[in-house]
């Protein structure tokens, strides 16, 4: 028996739960792209797969809705694959082990890539139906969504018919997102000069933090893992002389960081000057965090005396410097929307990487003013350059624009609130989403998203709401059996 039996919608869930037994995090997308593929052609159902490992599943109209206008279902395959520390599961090449408490469902010691297996769970139950009237569907399911929008950017939508759009990759039950912001990545690589060194080997994690999703949760003000590291050895620096042997924080660029750890070497009678540091920085940052991400702590542990290739003490001060210098988090709000981020970066992955000798970030910077975009990552290029690195930028996509005429907007307010006697409300958030780069691909595509409720998205805390994901369901299937 399956740990989501019983529930309903019985279909939906159990795809949910059949996505959730393949891994398939950004990346990693050959075998859930293939399941797809395999359960098209079971169904005699028309498909494209194409090189990136993309999914195009279409199915017919059922009998009088020929002449309804062809509607797009769009998802993404993959996920964002976090685990917590001690966790054992491979996630390259094992599937998630799914639980329920109460209304939640979650997966023990990873993310439970609802955001955004349950798209795909909803499609291939409504493309499994038999007794579901709807339009003709073209259910696009993309790729590497997480990591720069690649699947959507590479995928040809030439042959489709549809000019109305629903992404479900949204969070909220009762919000219709309707524009969003652009994005992209962006890697700087600091070199660091090396010097063999013997000393006191410390251990410094930091930890207990929140994390969350670099455009949901950035306004949230949460303690950033890489930031708070950066502040750490900035204070060290200040004070003595530091070796930096390793350091590795973040899993994804858009995932606010929630632990990060680095191993230095410092000289024997420097270690009471170092313990202080670190408590009085553990104390000032908790005092911040209080209310944002009360459970924020530095673990300390003492490594012994060791003798190790490291950056010696003027690369270590350098890299310090460079790292505290990067800006990070909210930078502007918009003045045109109340309560919406303009633009803000993240710097989710910092590494030090030893057999290149230089030091590694990655960044997730997003604005809803392209040119503002702009400017951000030129600041940071600049900042990057005058340290003596360099940087690149990749998987830039554009914003996704507000429609003032909308017809499908329009139909999907009236049925909701036909089926809940209240409006739902109508938003654009700083996130990003894979809508603008498909309307680019689509002339005059008319497209909202939505989704039921999940929280912590993108972390070992995420979770997907039953009772929402039943209501969404039935939302669903009534929008598309209503007749235009």
């Amino acid at each position: 028996m399956g740990a989501l039996d019983g529930l309903q919608p019985e279909k939906v869930f159990q795809y949910f739960e059949k996505i959730c037994g393949i891994p398939h995090g950004s990346g990693n997308v050959s075998q859930i792209s293939d399941f797809l593929v395999a359960f098209a052609k079971e169904r005699n159902l028309e498909y494209r797969q194409d090189e990136l490992k993309n999914v195009i599943i279409i199915k017919p109209a059922t009998p009088g809705y020929e002449k309804e206008p062809v509607v797009i279902l769009q998802g993404h395959m993959d996920m964002v694959a976090v685990k917590k520390p001690d966790c054992t599961i491979d996630m390259q090449t094992e599937g998630l082990k799914v639980k329920t408490d109460g209304d939640k469902i979650y997966a023990e010691g990873t993310s439970l890539g609802g955001d955004d297996g349950i798209a795909v769970a909803y499609a291939l139950a409504l493309l499994d139906s038999e007794n579901l009237s709807h339009p003709k569907l073209e259910v696009v399911i993309t790729v590497d969504e997480e990591v720069g929008m690649d699947g959507a950017r590479g995928i040809d939508l030439s042959g489709l018919e549809g000019k109305r759009m629903l992404n479900l990759d949204s969070e909220e039950e009762g919000i219709f997102l309707t524009s969003c912001a652009g994005g992209a990545r962006m890697d700087c690589r600091l070199p660091v000069s090396m010097c063999e060194k013997k000393g006191e080997a410390y251990r410094i994690s930091v930890e207990g933090l929140m994390g969350g999703h670099s455009g949901a949760e950035i306004d949230k003000g949460r303690g950033n893992a890489n930031c708070i590291m950066a502040r750490i050895l900035h204070s060290l620096v200040q004070k003595m002389p530091v070796y930096l042997k390793s350091l590795e924080g973040g899993l994804a660029d858009n995932a606010i960081p929630r632990q990060t750890v680095a191993e230095i070497l410092i000289d024997k009678e420097k270690e009471e000057v170092f313990r202080h540091v670190l408590l009085q920085a553990e104390e000032e940052i908790k005092a911040e965090l209080a209310t944002k991400d009360p459970d924020f702590g530095i673990t300390t542990v003492y490594r012994g005396e060791e003798q190790e290739s490291c950056v010696d003490g003027a690369g270590t001060a350098h890299a310090a410097v460079y790292l505290i210098s990067l800006p990070d988090g909210v930078q502007a709000m918009s003045a045109d929307v109340p309560g919406l981020v303009e633009t803000s970066l993240n710097l989710g992955i910092l590494k030090y990487d030893t057999e290149a000798r230089e030091i590694r970030c990655e960044f997730s910077v997003r604005s809803c003013i392209e040119s503002a975009k702009k400017a951000l990552l030129e600041k940071v290029t600049a900042i990057t350059k005058l340290a003596g690195g360099n940087s690149s930028i990749s998987g830039d996509y554009p914003g996704w624009a507000y429609r003032v005429d909308s017809p499908l907007r329009d139909k999907m307010v009236a049925v909701y609130e036909e089926m809940y006697g209240k409006k739902p409300e109508l938003q654009a958030i700083h996130a990003g989403l894979e809508c603008g780069i498909l309307a680019s691909k689509i002339e005059d595509l008319d497209c909202i998203s939505f989704g039921p409720d999940m929280e912590n998205i993108h972390t070992t805390e995420e979770s997907l709401s039953i009772s929402s994901t039943k209501r969404v369901w039935e939302y669903l299937v009534k929008l598309l059996e209503k007749k235009d």
